[in-house]
């Protein structure tokens, strides 16, 4: 699931044309801390999944959910 979030991360935020930084603004967050979700090296608060989620226009369940090939 770790890997789902990591590419889903990534990939809305390309698909928004976001860097890792301006996500983090958004969220409120570090940049590093970006960089390293998409890397798959923390374990994401649910808290945490919400900010993401709520910056990319996107629901918790959306960010865990797989993409359809």
């Amino acid at each position: 699931m770790i890997g789902t979030l990591a590419d889903n991360v990534r990939r809305l935020r390309h698909t928004q044309g976001l860097s890792q930084e301006e996500l983090a603004d958004l969220c409120g967050i570090h940049r590093t801390y970006i960089g390293s979700v998409e890397r798959c090296e923390r374990n994401v608060t649910l808290s945490t999944m919400e900010l993401l989620a709520t910056a990319l226009g996107v629901s918790v369940i959306d960010l865990l959910t797989p993409e359809e090939k």
